[in-house]
């Protein structure tokens, strides 16, 4: 297995920055275990789940990570200066890590003014990294930050539009829950409630985990042997409940349906040998290539994803790289769009 097992050449037209102009209209390329393909759209979903099938959702709610501010004065003389951060993991109540552009610029004891009422102060750094201490904590900051701060666009979107208002409700999830992600688990932002409630009452259970997504999900693999590639590690949990419901649908003879790869790490991650899920609370950096032995989903749905990417590599673990090829040759010849806000492919594995 070579990194460029998983490269492919994909037009930059075809690089959505705006999502369908309602959730379940986009595309869906649905990819049997046969590797044959058919061409629907995503309300039809409902068309492969029956009772008791289980869909299993990541509920984390994307943070308004992006805050753009200015290094007040310091104490030395040194001017205020302009300055952009993205928070990508929550160390306390009121602390934070960053990246921050320019990073130079700043140094442990900075001030940083970051919104209206939103104050901070940087306790270290490490080249573009950063440690901030905020001067409010818990839901008061969580309070603010959604106020004053931006949607963190992936970078194939952010180099080619700035985030708007509109971006906040079409880069998360109808059943977005439980802050923490700085990207959307994508595969979920095809779902609408009146999708959701039309599978509920076809008697589709669900059940919801959380992966908080992490930076991470943005770096290329860069090794030429993809198995040294390190995961980032990304805080995700099942409660037991959601893995109870999970395991009466199994039991039941039904067929789980991961919304994301990130549900999917989620379930592999509290899988035991036996693939009966388990209770989960902790960090996961779970790496899903081919040869990896599936334990839990027989049905993914997911977005497309870049060449390359710890994704595209885990598609290929479940379908088979062959087949993904071949799938993403036909989606880019006729049109579909691609990453977040693109069109979706729902992958189906035999038992």
């Amino acid at each position: 297995m070579k990194r460029q097992d998983f490269d492919f050449v994909l037009p930059e037209g075809l690089i959505a920055l705006r999502p369908a102009p309602e959730r379940e209209a986009a595309r869906l390329l649905v990819v049997h275990p046969d590797g044959s393909l058919e061409h629907r759209k995503f309300r039809d979903l409902a068309d492969y789940l029956s009772p008791p099938d289980i869909l299993v959702v990541n509920d984390s709610r994307v943070l308004p990570a992006q805050l753009l501010g200015v290094r007040l004065p310091r104490q030395d003389g040194g001017p205020s200066a302009g300055i952009a951060l993205t928070l990508h993991t929550r160390l306390d109540p009121d602390r934070y890590r960053a990246f921050a552009k320019p990073a130079r610029r700043l140094r442990a004891g900075d001030r940083l003014a970051l919104g209206e009422g939103l104050t901070a102060l940087v306790e270290g750094r490490s080249e573009a990294e950063i440690s901030l201490k905020f001067d409010l904590a818990g839901a008061a900051l969580d309070r603010l930050l959604e106020r004053e701060g931006y949607m963190p666009l992936p970078p194939y979107i952010a180099s080619r539009r700035p985030a708007d208002v509109q971006d906040r409700t079409d880069y998360q999830t109808v059943y977005a829950d439980r802050s923490g992600s700085v990207a959307a688990p994508t595969a979920g932002l095809h779902f609408s409630d009146v999708l959701l409630d039309r599978l509920a009452q076809r008697g589709i259970g669900r059940a919801d985990v959380t992966l908080h997504v992490g930076p991470g999900t943005f770096l290329p693999v860069t090794v030429e042997d993809p198995a040294q590639h390190k995961m980032h590690p990304e805080w995700a949990e099942i409660s037991s409940a959601a893995a109870a419901r999970v395991n009466a649908a199994r039991r039941a003879g039904g067929r789980i349906a991961a919304v994301g790869t990130t549900a999917l790490r989620t379930l592999e991650s509290a899988a035991g040998p036996d693939g009966e899920v388990r209770a989960f609370q902790g960090e996961t950096d779970i790496f899903i290539t081919p040869g990896h032995v599936f334990r839990t989903a027989e049905l993914l749905v997911t977005n497309f994803h870049l060449p390359g990417s710890t994704l595209f590599m885990l598609v290929c673990a479940f379908s088979g790289t062959a087949v993904m090829q071949r799938a993403y040759a036909e989606a880019i010849a006729s049109g579909y769009r691609f990453y977040s806000y693109g069109d979706a492919c729902l992958l189906l594995r035999a038992r």
